[in-house]
């Protein structure tokens, strides 16, 4: 049943974020792609230069390639969700495997913030070889952190916090 919570929020995430994502392709064919592919050539720059994966790259490939994204975390993953079968829902660790994987998406679009339900808006905090991914819903119970590792030069998951009731 906790499991079902967490892939409930994931898949729903997932529906959302991919609507979203091919709206903002559209945009980009419609004109708006010179700009983005400059930004991302000096993202491509810099990254040859320190040798380290950019993250905001990185983030973006992660949510949209299953494949990459299954290479990128740390098996078996130790999560801490809420127990549906705690009256308070106290918080309790659990151990996903790669098969129970559900394919996560992290990308984010301003209008998620002004939307009429399930509004959150997402921040990353940044430390020296550490990236969080913060999601806070406004009013609504979501909470969540993904925490991000640089290992070997190359973004990881190694684990999440979902608070989400």
């Amino acid at each position: 049943m906790k499991i079902l919570n967490h892939i409930f929020f994931c898949l729903l995430a997932f529906f959302i974020f991919s609507c979203t994502e091919a709206t903002e392709k559209k945009g980009r064919v419609a004109g708006k792609g010179g700009a983005e592919t400059e930004a991302n050539m000096a993202d491509s720059g810099q990254e040859a230069i320190s040798g380290e994966e950019n993250f905001d790259q990185f983030i973006r490939k992660f949510s949209t390639q299953e494949s990459f994204q299954l290479e990128r975390i740390k098996f078996p993953i130790n999560v801490i969700v809420p127990d549906d079968e705690d009256e308070g829902m106290a918080p309790m660790e659990e151990t996903i495997g790669r098969y129970e994987w559900e394919l996560l998406d992290l990308t984010y679009d301003s209008t998620y913030l002004t939307r009429p339900y399930d509004q959150y808006y997402q921040g990353v905090r940044y430390g020296k070889d550490t990236a969080v991914v913060e999601i806070r819903g406004i009013n609504n119970g979501i909470y969540a952190d993904y925490y991000f590792a640089l290992i070997d030069r190359k973004w990881y998951l190694v684990t999440l916090y979902e608070a989400s009731f």
